[in-house]
C-alpha cells in the first residue's frame, strides 16, 4: 500500500516511476493519493476561499463539488495515465465505488468531511487478483437509514491506513515532503513502536499533517502492517523503502 501525498505530486520526484517499476517487477500495490494543493488551486479559480479546522478542510457543498471533481477526476486520472504510460496496469477509483469507503460526518463545523467507519475491501482485492494496480481517491459515501447517499471528503492518510488494515497489507509507505517523523529536537526518528507513536501525538511533538499519518500507522499496525514514512521527493525513495533501505521512519 502506497500513500502518494498531494505535497509531492508534480514535484518531479520518481514516485510514479518507482510505483510502476515495483508493479512491473511483480509486486502487488494499491495507491491512495491526496491532492490538497490541486484542490486549493481549483477552489481559487472558482472564487472559493479555502478554510481549515482541526487540520481538516472545511467542506461546504460548493467545496465538495470541487474536491470530488479534482480528486476523483483530474488528479486520479493523471496518476492513472502516468502509471499506464510506464507499463503499470492502473485503474482509477474513488472510495465511493462499490462503497469501498463508508463514513460519517464529524460535525456541522467541518461540513461534508467524513470519518471512515467501514471499508469494503473486496472490489480492491478482486482488481489485485486480476493483476491491476488500483489507484484510489479518498472520497467516501455516507448512507443513513434510507436517506439519499452523500459523498464525503476524507483525509487521504486516514483512508490509506484503513485500507491497509482491511486488505491486510504487508507494508504501508507514506510518500511525503519531509524526511520522517521528528523528535522534540527536530531529529528524524528511524523507528517507533505503536506506543511511542501514540506518545508523540499525545505530547504534541507530532503536529499538523504528521498526526493523521501516525494515527494511520497505528491503525495499520493493529492488522499486522508495518509503516514507513519517507521523503517522496528524493529519487528512489519508494524503492528504498520497499527494500528496507534509505531514511525515513518505520512504525510498528
Amino acid at each position: 500500500m502506497v500513500k502518494l501525498g498531494g505535497s509531492t505530486l508534480g514535484a518531479h520526484d520518481t514516485s510514479i516511476a518507482d510505483i510502476a517499476a515495483a508493479r512491473r517487477g511483480g509486486r502487488q500495490a494499491v495507491v491512495v493519493h491526496g491532492g490538497g494543493a490541486a484542490i486549493s488551486a481549483w477552489l481559487a479559480r472558482s472564487g472559493i476561499e479555502p478554510r481549515f479546522a482541526r487540520g481538516l478542510r472545511v467542506t461546504d457543498a460548493a467545496t465538495l463539488e470541487v474536491v470530488v471533481a479534482v480528486l476523483a477526476g483530474v488528479v486520479n486520472k493523471q496518476i492513472v495515465a502516468q502509471l499506464g504510460a510506464l507499463g503499470a496496469p492502473a485503474i482509477g477509483l474513488s472510495g465511493a465505488d462499490s462503497l469501498i469507503l463508508q463514513a460519517r460526518r464529524y460535525d456541522e463545523a467541518l461540513g461534508f468531511v467524513g470519518k471512515i467507519e467501514r471499508v469494503n475491501p473486496y472490489p480492491v482485492e478482486e482488481l489485485l487478483r486480476l493483476g491491476y494496480l488500483p489507484v484510489i481517491a479518498p472520497i467516501a459515501v455516507e448512507s443513513d437509514d434510507g436517506a439519499a447517499p452523500q459523498l464525503l471528503n476524507t483525509n487521504a492518510d486516514t483512508a490509506a491506513g484503513e485500507l491497509a488494515a482491511a486488505l491486510h497489507a504487508g507494508r504501508l509507505v507514506f510518500l511525503t515532503d519531509v524526511d520522517g517523523v521528528l523528535d522534540g529536537e527536530r531529529r528524524v526518528l528511524p523507528r517507533l513502536s505503536v506506543a511511542q507513536a501514540r506518545g508523540l501525538i499525545a505530547e504534541g511533538i507530532a503536529a499538523g499533517g504528521m498526526v493523521p499519518k501516525l494515527e494511520a500507522a497505528v491503525r495499520a499496525a493493529g492488522a499486522g502492517c508495518s509503516t514507513r514514512i519517507v521523503n517522496g521527493t528524493r529519487p528512489g525513495a519508494l524503492a528504498a523503502a520497499l527494500s528496507d533501505g534509505g531514511g525515513g521512519t518505520t512504525v510498528g
